[in-house]
């Protein structure tokens, strides 16, 4: 797919045209483009519309793979492989047990996640 200038992008934006693209359409042209012509949002709820899944902000460091699952040519990712595309060393996560938090929550605390 020929890639849109600077200029061309800014004009997709402002032109609003990308409000009445469906889900497919609005995957099928940017997640090809190297420049930014839409919401980001809009381009994230798509993908996760069509690809049938929570897309997260990170993946899509990592178009090459995003293009392949949508192509059909390699299946959906599990959370381990989600989570690899993030450089050990950033990786932090925080696991919070469903009662701390409701019970902090009735008492107007912070989850603590223990």
């Amino acid at each position: 797919m020929e890639q849109i200038t600077k200029e061309q992008a800014i004009a997709i934006y402002d032109g609003g045209e990308w409000k009445d693209w469906t889900d497919e359409d609005v995957v099928r042209f940017q997640l090809y483009q190297d420049r930014l012509a839409l919401p980001f949002s809009r381009f994230q709820l798509a993908m996760e519309k069509v690809l049938g899944r929570s897309v997260w902000t990170h993946e899509f460091a990592f178009r090459d793979g995003l293009i392949a699952e949508y192509e059909g040519r390699r299946p959906k990712p599990t959370f381990g492989d989600i989570l690899a595309l993030i450089p050990k060393e950033k990786r932090i996560m925080l696991v919070c047990s469903k009662d701390a938090d409701s019970d902090n929550a009735q008492h107007g605390q912070p989850a603590t996640g223990e």
